[in-house]
């Protein structure tokens, strides 16, 4: 039997690093604002943060991270930025990882992901190889990518081989720990969450709020209504029961407090399907999964 879920529960990656089940993410999160509410989260108990070079909060993130460290180790936070997705290139990936780890004044990153699949397949493969070589250098622990649909996946294990083969071997391509997508049950994505599952490759999930545009929706009231919790928290639950790992946005102090309260009720599986449409409906107003292996 399973263990009960809690805000310490974590994934093993296929890198061997522990990545907690639950992130805080901060998408359009304001760089003024960055700082305040990492710290917020991180004295609440999350343990991950998720960030990109293309919030511009990186350094408010990194701040945070060093601002809590006589109470909270380093090596309890786990933080996640993302390579820009429309500059895919060898060059520009090692540049990113430098910049990055300047720009949060920490000394490695848990994990970088190539945020969208753009540029082409040697753009990818080339980009790729940079976040390899980092992982090498130390600078990187975990690798993985964001946005990827299956054939981008697909395309990705094979330049892994291609790299084994031109650096030396078996593990030389790199190890894919995580991809991560808008998830949520209005957009389930189950093809991509089979083939990740397949890998053990875990699955994030942002957007897992449906930003709010589904409050109200009966299933989802119900379920609220029934657990004497708020539709963020069944929303947030949902994730975590599918084996995800969601990434809920806010900056207001009570409904980061919120989001993390999800281990006082479990759905059953029964209403974890129930809940889940067979609707394609995403809502960050993007969807490079779909995106043609030329784009």
């Amino acid at each position: 039997m399973a263990s009960p879920l809690t805000l310490q529960s974590t994934i093993k990656l296929n890198s061997g690093y522990e990545i907690p089940a639950l992130g805080y993410g901060l998408w359009q999160t304001p760089a003024d604002v960055a700082e305040t509410v990492t710290v917020e989260a991180l004295n609440l108990g999350y343990r991950h943060i998720d960030s990109a070079a293309v919030y511009k909060n990186e350094a408010g993130c990194g701040a945070a991270i060093r601002k809590v460290s006589s109470t909270i180790p380093r090596s309890e936070i786990f933080f996640t930025s993302k390579i820009p997705a429309r500059t895919l290139s060898y060059e520009n990936t090692k540049a990113q990882v430098a910049k990055t780890l300047e720009t949060t004044g920490l000394e490695y990153i848990d994990l970088m992901l190539l945020h969208a699949p753009y540029g082409g397949p040697a753009a990818r493969k080339a980009a790729w190889r940079g976040l390899v070589e980092a992982v090498e250098e130390g600078k990187i622990r975990s690798i993985g990518v964001s946005n990827y649909g299956v054939h981008h996946l697909d395309e990705l294990e094979k330049h892994i081989q291609e790299l084994e083969a031109e650096r030396g071997g078996k593990g030389k391509g790199g190890v894919l720990s995580v991809n991560q997508c808008e998830v949520h049950p209005w957009c389930a994505r189950e093809d991509i969450a089979q083939w990740c599952a397949k890998r053990n490759v875990a699955f994030e999930a942002y957007c897992p709020l449906v930003r709010g545009e589904r409050w109200g929706q009966p299933v989802l009231k119900k379920l609220a209504d029934k657990y004497g919790a708020t539709e963020a928290q069944v929303l947030v639950r949902w994730s975590l029961q599918k084996g995800y790992i969601p990434l809920p946005k806010s900056v207001t102090p009570a409904r980061i407090k919120q989001n993390a309260e999800v281990y006082h009720f479990e759905l059953t599986p029964e209403e974890v399907k129930e809940l889940q449409t067979e609707d394609y409906e995403p809502v960050c107003g993007w969807d490079p999964t779909v995106a043609s292996l030329e784009d």
